[in-house]
């Protein structure tokens, strides 16, 4: 109070809410590109690459500048408070876990961040990346389709013998053969035929032409 710092503690404000802001979108950013990774696009892959460089840096050099002590050294200037004086009321007005747990959750970001990248570059994931992608085909004139399973003409479908003596349906391998029908005495001359389950059948005279 009282110097030219006085007003800086609003800018300070609002840039702490930007600063939130723009960490939940890169947070959100990196999800998606995780779920479009376990995809296969290779798309995202080369955009996390990318964006991961990006953070690595900003993430290390938030790291080393909170582990030096934040902001050390320098003189004060005209009436405003030197440095060390200013970091040393942040000590004081923040809680006392914040400093370490921002820290280590830092820590775990940048390993994490670190390992992700790692893994996009094994040849594990060069192959994931490459494999085909399956999608319809048109089909091939006079081309030969292998048949549904379960229907006809599948290797596993079960065969059953069709009508006696009809040479679509032969009878099915192992199948015994049909016991033959005995038949009578072949007729003959001037015999009618036999009828039914050989009887002999009915004679009729002829009919006399008419005017007889």
């Amino acid at each position: 109070a009282g110097s030219s710092a006085e007003g800086a503690a609003d800018i300070a404000y609002v840039f702490s809410i930007v600063t939130a802001i723009v960490s939940l979108l890169i947070a959100a950013g990196l999800v998606v590109l995780a779920l479009l990774n376990n995809r296969g696009k290779n798309a995202s892959r080369i955009t996390t690459w990318v964006l991961g460089g990006i953070l690595l840096c900003c993430t290390g050099g938030g790291l080393l500048t909170g582990l030096t002590g934040g902001m050390t050294g320098g003189t004060a200037t005209g009436d405003m408070p030197s440095p060390d004086e200013i970091q040393r009321r942040l000590d004081d007005a923040l809680p006392s876990w914040y400093t370490p747990v921002n820290l280590l959750l830092g820590l775990v970001a940048l390993l994490a961040l670190l390992a992700a990248l790692i893994l996009l570059a094994l040849p594990k994931a060069n192959e994931f990346f490459r494999k085909p992608k399956a999608g319809w085909e048109p089909p091939v004139p006079g081309g030969a389709y292998p048949a549904a399973p379960g229907h006809a003409g599948d290797p596993s479908y079960p065969s059953y013998p069709g009508p006696t003596g009809d040479p679509a349906y032969p009878p099915a391998p192992g199948t015994p053969p049909p016991p033959s029908t005995p038949g009578g005495p072949p007729p003959s001359a001037g015999q009618p035929p036999a009828g039914p389950a050989g009887q002999p059948g009915e004679r009729r005279d002829p009919e006399p032409p008419p005017g007889s």
